[in-house]
């Protein structure tokens, strides 16, 4: 479909009369839904979509689609996303690196305003990041891995999954934090790349949200430090959190959200927020979050999601802008 034949759908879509839209939104829906995730597969965002993939398809009766839309840390998905026609049929599964950072790491370049451009329906997943390293430095604890980088300054690299992402943003935190000279070695198309490449020995550590990573440790092919936020995960029992390790500020991780464009009708907008709450309480949907290293969550509303959203995107913005992390 071209821009013009789309522009157009979507300026139909906005300029119909109510009653046209609620009779669209009664059939709601007609023909199979696609859900764009800005990552390559293997990173948290594909993992949830993945996982609600099946159990939405059954709720809605019509077969979902998850289309992996890499690139430039997850804006190239974000604006095709963003620009689909806002009938319901377009999805988007973000997360705060999408919604939160990328507007201020890309303040001169990005082309979607997400609070603008957006009509937010549900948190889905709960996700905490990892602090992980290759099992070849003799480092069992947060703090041993600290006293050795400090004792090595610029031997050690570190990898994100790009220069403004948010793994990277918790991994300058620690550096500040701990006096850390380290090298940064970003990497395109989500957690999923860097998560191969530690793996591999290319890198030394990492931060990355732990559904990426969990099968990795489980394999012994990594080694996980500590988990961010406020408790311990169930996959991982023994490994401690960041505040149990001494660093207090890291008590959040990741998150992942669905959306829509923005214009989308607000009967389908609830539509859709009432099958995440279903399906998210599934226990089944429940055990399979749980064995990735994820919680399945669900907003209440889309409200309380947008207001999550501008939060979130005012706290990681200071951040950008006091760390100066810029694309690069």
């Amino acid at each position: 479909m071209g821009r013009r034949t789309l522009l157009a759908g979507t300026i139909a879509i906005a300029a119909a009369p109510p009653a046209a839209r609620a009779q669209t939104a009664a059939g709601y829906p007609a023909r199979p839904i696609r859900v764009i995730v800005p990552f390559a597969p293997g990173g948290a965002s594909d993992v949830a979509a993945r996982i609600l993939q099946q159990p939405m398809a059954e709720a809605l009766g019509q077969p979902v689609v998850v289309e992996n839309r890499a690139g430039a840390a997850g804006n190239i998905g974000m604006e095709a996303a963003a620009r689909a026609a806002p009938d319901g049929y377009t999805l988007y599964l973000g997360n705060v690196g999408t919604l939160a950072v990328n507007p201020a790491v890309f303040a001169r370049t990005i082309r979607v305003r997400p609070q603008q451009d957006f009509a937010p329906i549900s948190l889905v997943a709960d996700t905490p990041d990892a602090l992980v390293v290759h099992p070849s430095l003799p480092v069992r604890t947060v703090r041993e891995f600290v006293e050795y980088a400090r004792a090595r300054p610029g031997q050690l690299n570190y990898g994100s999954p790009g220069s403004g992402s948010f793994n990277r943003l918790e991994m300058e935190k620690l550096r500040e934090a701990a006096e850390l000279d380290m090298v940064h070695v970003p990497y395109a198309g989500g957690a999923g790349p860097a998560a191969v490449a530690i793996a591999a020995g290319d890198i030394h550590c990492l931060f990355t949200t732990l559904s990426s990573i969990i099968g990795q440790v489980q394999a012994g092919r990594v080694r996980a430090l500590a988990v961010t936020g406020t408790r311990r995960v169930a996959a991982l029992p023994e490994v401690p959190t960041m505040v149990e390790s001494g660093f207090p500020d890291f008590d959040s991780g990741s998150w992942q959200g669905l959306l829509a464009p923005a214009g989308t009708p607000p009967e389908i907008v609830r539509r859709l927020h009432a099958v995440i709450v279903e399906v998210v309480a599934k226990p089944e949907v429940r055990q399979r979050f749980a064995a990735s290293g994820t919680e399945a969550v669900a907003s209440r509303s889309p409200a309380e999601f947008a207001d999550l959203i501008r939060r979130e995107e005012e706290k990681w913005g200071a951040l950008v802008r006091r760390v100066g992390a810029v694309a690069e």
